[in-house]
């Protein structure tokens, strides 16, 4: 199946580039609301499903024991820029832990966040740990390996306890198996595994309204969800589409960005889940397909709408700041 063209990349009035890849809503029984391309699949969700991994966290009452706050939980289920609320959150996350930095198995990068990056180079100094965009997550992994009174080291490895935990919640919440043949290694080390969006859809549908979720589970989504609405800056960072997003909406929707074009989202009030990728891994046409199938089944009001409507179109400028293209959503999406 060749899947359709989801978005389309306008230089003035022509379109000069183009988007394929698949999107699938469905509710939290699994009904299909839409279905675009080749929704069975098997792709890598990769750090679209960070709230889904975090629920262990919770369930296994890590989050209570060491006095989580809402920004560190919503760091937990981050991507963010490595600004540096974001490097010294996760920071605190460990020292409530009892660890320090040298426990993060993530690996250094530098900051996404431009300002950020620069003000650590002139500095004279290098990225750590703290500054990868996955730090909360492994922070919050880290915890729950105290948690558990498992030792941290190699928390990354399949075969760990706290891997062992974050796949099984994976598979209850989505209903797929992460199978071993189908298993990878993501950017951050950490195990990812291949699932259809038709199962990642559900996950973020359950997620989201907490139907077909066991009550301590529902009320561990719940936690995120809110975390996440309060404190939308701790799961992206400045100007990032997620942050923007959830700043204008709040706990109306829940979405998350994952590497490759694939993107995951919930409406909670209509109980809908939402994945889709793009072929060619394109992050600027996830997003503003994100923003249309938003636009397209959450009912706003006017000043919500208009509030929306410049994440649906993304602006392209040249080099001298003019504007010279946007980023659309397809007819089709």
């Amino acid at each position: 199946m060749e899947n359709p063209v989801l978005a389309e990349v306008m230089r003035g009035a022509v379109v000069e580039s183009r988007h394929r890849g698949a999107a699938i809503v469905v509710d939290a029984d699994g009904a299909v609301v839409l279905s675009l391309g080749d929704v069975e699949r098997p792709v890598f969700p990769r750090s679209a499903v960070k709230a889904i991994q975090a629920l262990p966290l919770f369930e296994s009452g890590a989050a209570d024991r060491y006095g989580l706050t809402e920004a560190e939980i919503a760091l937990a289920v981050a991507s963010h820029s490595g600004e540096p609320a974001h490097a010294e959150t996760s920071l605190g996350m460990l020292r409530k832990a009892g660890r320090d930095a040298g426990c993060l198995e993530c690996g250094a990068h530098w900051p996404m966040n431009e300002a950020a990056a620069r003000a650590i180079s002139k500095a004279g100094q290098e990225p750590t740990a703290l500054n990868n965009n996955c730090s909360g997550k492994h922070a919050g992994f880290v915890c729950l390996s105290c948690g558990l009174d498992e030792d941290p080291t190699g928390y990354v490895k399949a075969g760990h306890a706290v891997q062992k935990a974050v796949r099984g919640a994976l598979e209850e919440v989505t209903g797929a198996a992460h199978s071993a043949d189908l298993m990878g290694t993501d950017g951050c080390s950490i195990p990812t595994y291949a699932v259809p969006l038709t199962s990642l859809a559900l996950g973020f549908a359950r997620l989201g309204s907490g139907h077909g979720l066991g009550p301590k589970r529902a009320e561990a989504a719940l936690r995120i969800r809110k975390a996440v609405a309060a404190h939308p800056f701790m799961v992206a960072g400045t100007g990032r589409f997620d942050t923007r997003a959830m700043e204008l909406l709040r706990e109306r929707i829940f979405i998350k960005t994952g590497a490759e074009g694939v993107y995951c989202g919930a409406i909670p009030e209509l109980g809908l889940g939402i994945a889709l990728k793009c072929d060619d891994g394109a992050g600027r046409a996830a997003e503003v397909v994100m923003a249309s199938l938003i636009a397209r089944f959450l009912p706003m009001s006017e000043t919500e709408a208009a509030s929306f409507a410049p994440l649906r179109e993304s602006v392209l400028k040249n080099w001298n700041g003019i504007e010279v293209g946007r980023v659309r959503a397809a007819a089709s999406a």
